[in-house]
C-alpha cells in the first residue's frame, strides 16, 4: 500500500492507497509540534484505529508546504514504516511542465492538485484549492503550468474580521439564509461566503477570457470547495481527494519498483 502525506498550513492529510483506489484518508493537526516517534506512531495508531495494517505500507509520498516539520516527519516515516518517502520537489517527474517566470516558488501542493486534475480531466483547466489560501491555477491542453493567482482563503478572512474587529464575534463559516442579513452574525457569514463566490466566478471568467481559450474546465478541491462549488455555475467538478490522487499519479511516474 501506499502512504501520501499532504502537508498543508492548516492540516496534514492521511490517504492510504491499495492500487489506485483510496481506502482511507485521515488527518492531523499541522499547528502541534511532534518529534519523529511522535508522528510515526501517531501515524501507525490512526491506522491501526481505521483497520489497517501499518506493516502492509510499501512506500510513502509526502508534498509539503510548511518545511519546519519535515524532517521530524521524515525521520517517523523512516523509523517506524520502514520505508524512505518520495518528497515532491523539484527535480522529480510529474507531468506537469511548469511554466511560469518563477518555477522554484510553485508550492507542492498547487503541482500535486495540478497533477491530479490534469491526469483525471485533461487540459485546459483551471484548478482551484479552497485552502488556508485560495488559489487558482491554469493548465494547458499540453499539462503546462502557466498562471496562477493567490487569494486570501474564507477562514483566513473570517480569522481577520473577528481578531482586527473588536466588536466582531468569531462565526461559523457557512451560508446563511439570505444575503439580505439583519444581524451581526449572519452579515458576517454572508460577506465570507458570498464574497468568496463572488471572487471565483470573477477571477474564473476572467482568466478564462485573458488566456482566450475555449472549453476550459473548472475543477475544484479543499475543505470548503464542497460548498462554493454548489453555489456557482463557473465551477465543473469538486473533488475533496484532488490532492491526494495527484500525489498518487506523481508516485507512479518515478523510476522505482514497488517493494
Amino acid at each position: 500500500m501506499l502512504l501520501a502525506v499532504d502537508v498543508g498550513n492548516t492540516n496534514i492529510t492521511l490517504g492510504v492507497f491499495r492500487d489506485s483506489v483510496l481506502i482511507g484518508n485521515f488527518r492531523l493537526n499541522t499547528g502541534i509540534s511532534r518529534t519523529s516517534d511522535e508522528y510515526g506512531i501517531t501515524i501507525r495508531n490512526i491506522l491501526y484505529n481505521n483497520g489497517l495494517d501499518h506493516k502492509e505500507i510499501k512506500d510513502c509520498i509526502i508534498a509539503s508546504v510548511v518545511p519546519a516539520l519535515m524532517h521530524s516527519l521524515t525521520s517517523g516515516i523512516i523509523k517506524y514504516f520502514n520505508t524512505k518517502p518520495i518528497i515532491v520537489a523539484a527535480g522529480i517527474k510529474t507531468g506537469i511542465n511548469i511554466q511560469t517566470e518563477t518555477p522554484g516558488q510553485i508550492g507542492a501542493d498547487r503541482i500535486v492538485d495540478a497533477a491530479g486534475a490534469y491526469e483525471l480531466y485533461g487540459g485546459p483547466l483551471i484548478v482551484i484549492d479552497f485552502g488556508t489560501a485560495t488559489t487558482y491555477d491554469f493548465v494547458d491542453k499540453n499539462g503546462s503550468f502557466k498562471y496562477g493567482v493567490t487569494a486570501p482563503g474564507i477562514r483566513i478572512s473570517a480569522k481577520a474580521l473577528w481578531e482586527d474587529a473588536a466588536k466582531l464575534p468569531e462565526v461559523e463559516i457557512r451560508k446563511p439564509k439570505s444575503i439580505l442579513a439583519r444581524e451581526t452574525i449572519s452579515s458576517m457569514q454572508a460577506g465570507l461566503v458570498y464574497g468568496q463566490i463572488g471572487a471565483t466566478e470573477y477571477i474564473v471568467r476572467n482568466m478564462i477570457k485573458e488566456t482566450g481559450c475555449k472549453d476550459v474546465k473548472v475543477i475544484a478541491t479543499g475543505g470548503l470547495g464542497k460548498m462554493i462549488s454548489r453555489e456557482t455555475s463557473v465551477i465543473d467538478k469538486y473533488n475533496p481527494d484532488l490532492t491526494l490522487q495527484g500525489m498518487r499519479f506523481i508516485f507512479e511516474k518515478q523510476d522505482h519498483r514497488r517493494s
